[in-house]
């Protein structure tokens, strides 16, 4: 559908928004929720400690602006426009070893947050694979051993296989 000339949304049939666009918004705090041209899943994670969460999520690049401050709910995003919710865990959620929950990220940087991450990898190669599911992907151990999964659709990915 297309949209007239400065609007936020789809700029014609397949077209959709890209990262760094700047008409995009970056937090709900940019955006009202009501403006946003686009509809989105976000995953609300379940922690036992928020702040410990938060500083692994901010190496993979995910931040929350300086001036927000909800305590110890905490909604983070990424440069792209991912994003993610901490918030406390409610006793007996969270076994040891035992996390029913995971998320997955889909980004096109799999390569550089793989370099990043590589040692807290869980495949034995320690490098993104392609899938024969058709992703070009790895998986890490997050906080309270939630599954992560970063990965990208392998026909959109330069890299070569490992």
């Amino acid at each position: 559908m297309k949209r007239r000339a400065g609007s936020m949304g789809w700029h014609g049939p397949g077209k959709r928004p890209r990262a760094g666009d700047a008409r995009l918004p970056r937090t709900p705090e940019e955006e009202p929720m009501s403006q946003t041209a686009f509809s989105r899943v976000v995953a609300i994670i379940p922690c036992t400690d928020v702040n410990a969460a938060e500083r692994w999520w901010n190496v993979l690049g995910f931040a929350r602006p300086p001036e927000q401050d909800h305590g110890d709910y905490r909604m983070l995003s990424d440069a792209e426009g991912a994003e993610i919710h901490l918030q406390p865990a409610v006793e007996g959620w969270l076994s040891p070893g035992r996390n029913p929950f995971g998320v997955y990220v889909y980004t096109p940087r799999v390569d550089e947050l793989a370099l990043t991450a590589r040692n807290a990898i869980i495949e034995p190669g320690k490098t993104p694979e392609h899938k024969p599911w058709g992703m070009y992907e790895f998986a890490l151990n997050g906080p309270d051993d939630l599954l992560v999964r970063i990965g990208w659709p392998s026909g959109l990915i330069h890299a070569e296989p490992a």
